[in-house]
């Protein structure tokens, strides 16, 4: 039975798309009796090479040493005592350590020994299994050959399994997907967005129309982020086509259009938000808003907080160190705690000094919102006494007789001027309707709003007018305007502010202005109730917070 053989696993693979059956290929190798036929012709060529080595050296040195003693021959012949360590060599070998290189070299040669011993003895040894269990190896191998033959059909699922599974394992190696994020300049549309990162047109323009079922590609605006990913080829470099579109008109919902089954298809998702109500008081030291963002107020709410009372306060004058500020506002979170959205001002209070003002919010029955003192006034239709965006401008011409530094001369200022950098908003100082809008000769950019029968304000030397501001254009108090500028009869960049009253032109800062309605009715009662809800559960315990502080610090 010589050149039998062992068996190696079987190899399994798809033999067609009919039968959907494996096939069995059993794999052939070398016997054991060649292997070790080969190891013994190596082992016994590199052990004679290193026994040919070793005599060599030790032959030669042997001679040599025959040679010195020849040399030394009348010595010997004398009769002089013969010793064998005499011979240099020998001297040599049997030193301390040298020894160790003998026995090693009598090891070497023993154990070459017994190998070539044991090979002689095994030749009857012909194949890597035994010869009586060979028989039982073949009824093993043609029982599972005849078994996996046999017309056994694989569900199609399965056989559908494997092949997804090789499609997406040739996909991973073929293509290469890349994600980018583009933003919108000025000018660019979702289209001219998508060609410029090399999207064809065609593609494109299904992508726009997909989309505009669930948002309109024309409200983007300069400066939205816009993520896509996109698919290469792996050897080539070259898009193939783009995966999805990934937009974020707001935090929190994101509008996807992905290629699903050779077609673009869109689809929402909104995270879910969890609404809290947050209070807080502080101490001001120097500046309202540093002292509110040391307590991780969002700069939203403190910039709606300022205005809130803008119509009120001065805050370069009147505000001083040792108020304190009281705020109650709502935030949108997400279910791990991060802030999502900051929500709206429920209350907001100032102690300044022994004097406090404070303001709820209200919804009225038409879903707006509006402020009001504790007693239901409306103080936030007060007329702004600085309607700017930079809310720590100087005054830098007071209400009054004045020297005038162009004419040169004194004369009457019948406004205030405000000093800011150019470009800065400026606010409708209350809700009303554009009377004039244009460039009003020494004014220059003039823009005046009648608020009521008694009240009316003015604005002047502006950089320009804001978009749709024009005769006849009603406003909101707090909505922009226009810009500061220069224009007209100036020395730099300010507003000219101006209040008219009853036809007479009073100073802006001493005014106070009530241009909205005062609530009455239910409505004041239903109001009422809500004060009452907030100072319990809200004032009082920043109160005691004041006072727990005070005593810390003494």
């Amino acid at each position: 039975m010589a050149g039998v053989t062992g068996l190696e696993p079987a190899t399994f693979c798809v033999t067609g798309r009919r039968s959907n059956q494996l096939s069995y290929t059993p794999k052939l190798r070398v016997s054991l009796y060649t292997t070790k036929i080969l190891f013994a012709s190596f082992f016994l060529f590199y052990c004679a090479f290193l026994f040919f080595i070793h005599f060599f050296i030790l032959s030669f040195f042997i001679h040599i040493n025959f040679f010195l003693l020849y040399l030394d021959f009348p010595r010997i012949y004398t009769g002089a005592s013969f010793n064998c360590r005499e011979i240099p060599v020998l001297k040599a070998l049997l030193k301390s350590k040298y020894k160790h290189r003998i026995i090693n070299f009598c090891y070497f040669a023993a154990v070459s020994a017994a190998f070539v011993l044991s090979l002689a003895h095994n030749n009857k040894v012909e194949a890597s299994v035994d010869t009586k269990d060979y028989f039982s190896y073949l009824m093993i191998e043609n029982t599972v050959s005849s078994n996996l033959t046999a017309s056994e059909d694989f569900s199609s699922e399965s056989v559908e399994s494997i092949r997804q599974m090789f499609n997406m394992v040739d996909n991973l190696v073929k293509y290469r997907n890349v994600e980018k994020e583009i933003v919108l300049n000025s000018g660019d549309t979702l289209i001219s967005a998508l060609n410029n990162i090399g999207v064809n047109r065609d593609a494109a323009n299904d992508i726009y129309y997909s989309l505009k079922e669930e948002f309109d590609p024309r409200d983007l605006k300069a400066g939205q982020k816009i993520k896509v990913n996109l698919a290469f080829d792996a050897q080539t470099n070259k898009m193939i086509n783009l995966n999805y579109v990934i937009i974020e008109p707001q935090v929190g919902e994101r509008i996807i259009t992905a290629l699903k089954d050779g077609a673009y298809q869109t689809f929402v998702e909104k995270d879910e938000f969890i609404d809290e109500v947050n209070s807080i008081t502080g101490e001001i030291d120097g500046n309202l808003s540093v002292a509110m963002q040391k307590h991780g107020i969002p700069m939203r709410i403190i910039s709606n907080f300022i205005n809130l009372f803008s119509y009120s306060v001065d805050f370069r004058r009147d505000i001083k160190n040792g108020d304190h500020f009281e705020i109650v506002y709502e935030s949108k979170v997400l279910p791990d705690g991060s802030l999502v959205k900051s929500g709206d001002i429920l209350y907001a209070g100032l102690l300044l000094g022994n004097q406090k003002l404070a303001l709820y919010r209200f919804e009225n029955d038409n879903a707006s919102a509006d402020y009001f003192d504790e007693k239901g006034r409306a103080l936030k239709k007060t007329l702004d006494r600085k309607p700017m965006a930079f809310k720590n401008a100087r005054i830098s011409s007071p209400f009054g007789k004045r020297f005038h530094p162009i004419l040169k001369k004194y004369k009457i200022h019948w406004g205030v001027d405000y000093a800011a950098p150019k470009g800065t908003a400026i606010y409708a100082g209350g809700d009303g309707v554009v009377q004039v809008a244009k460039y009003n000769g020494s004014y220059g950019n003039y823009v005046k709003i009648r608020h009521n029968s008694e009240y009316s304000t003015a604005y002047g030397h502006m950089n320009g007018f804001a978009k749709g501001i024009r005769p006849g254009t009603r406003v909101k108090q707090g909505q922009i305007i226009g810009y500061v500028g220069s224009t007209g009869r100036s020395t730099g960049p300010h507003l000219h502010y101006e209040v008219i009253k009853n036809g007479r032109r009073v100073n802006p800062r001493t005014i106070k202005a009530a241009t909205g309605e005062n609530l009455t009715g239910n409505k004041l009662a239903k109001f009422k109730k809500i004060v009452a809800q907030i100072d319990s559960n809200y004032t009082k315990d920043f109160a005691k917070k004041r006072e727990n502080t005070k005593l810390a610090q003494k």
